[in-house]
């Protein structure tokens, strides 16, 4: 299937690793201009390079997007070096674990960390979208339907990404512009399995984890989570709007039933 986004410009926040990364990866493939907005250097820059030298466009911006002026200055220069944004993908942002005895203060900049974000970009490029009747696809995470424990701030801005979503479909439907948002489960990213090494036994934790995912008993791939979010970002769900994906071989959703059963038997 041609997802006709040869040419296009799509934004993705924290792109540079795990889930943005395979992100960034699977636009270049369908033939779209990235710019990945990112904190660290040495990772965007390497990819940057890589594609460079495939004579494609993978445009690196050094943002810490805690900061309203970086948010403006990605946006600023996405126009300045291609003059329109077809896609914005709001993706940086990690559990930071602040939870209810870490204190206001810590609450509130763990919000500017995985929420304010992606207010500011969508406000800043809200002009361009408009001009290309685009897209906006916001990542969220499973935690703002389960709740998980330990980090009450992470959950506020994931549920408050849901919550977004939906009110930005409102609002942007008279202009064209689709939001929708897509939410990672159990996706085996370097950061995860970064946790997993902190464990006493991380091959019988992952096992653990595995045997709750309904379909297959597997993680999902950062390459799942980029080709639907990629999809959304096309012109090929061109009537989806408002939408919250969950990409999680069920795990979000089906019945605890089915995963203890499926437990049970792997272990048996």
């Amino acid at each position: 299937m041609d997802l006709e986004l040869k040419d296009k410009v799509a934004i993705v926040t924290g792109g540079s690793k795990g889930i943005g990364e395979a992100i960034v990866r699977s636009f270049i493939a369908e033939g779209a201009q990235v710019v990945n907005a990112n904190r660290s250097t040495a990772e965007g820059e390497a990819m940057a390079a890589e594609y460079a030298a495939q004579g494609r466009q993978c445009v690196f911006v050094q943002a810490d997007l805690s900061e309203t002026d970086a948010c403006r200055r990605v946006v600023d220069e996405t126009m300045r070096r291609f003059g329109r944004i077809d896609a914005l993908v709001n993706n940086a942002g990690a559990n930071d674990g602040v939870g209810l005895d870490a204190g206001p203060d810590a609450f509130v900049a763990s919000l500017w960390r995985n929420l304010v974000h992606y207010y500011s970009l969508v406000h800043f490029a809200l002009d361009a979208l408009k001009a290309s009747r685009g897209a906006i696809v916001n990542i969220g995470s499973k935690v703002s339907a389960t709740g998980q424990g330990g980090t009450s701030a992470y959950a506020a801005a994931k549920g408050a990404i849901n919550a977004l979503t939906r009110e930005w479909a409102v609002d942007l439907a008279p202009h064209g512009i689709r939001v929708n948002a897509v939410l990672p489960a159990e996706v085996m990213t370097p950061l995860y399995a970064r946790w997993l090494e902190t464990l006493d036994d991380p091959a019988a934790a992952q096992r653990d984890i595995e045997a709750l995912i309904p379909l297959e008993q597997r993680f999902t791939t950062a390459r799942e989570i980029a080709d639907a979010v990629v999809f959304l970002a096309s012109v090929r769900s061109g009537h989806t709007t408002g939408q919250i994906i969950y990409p999680d071989g069920g795990y979000t959703h089906l019945d605890r039933k089915c995963t203890v059963s499926t437990a049970a038997q792997l272990q048996s």
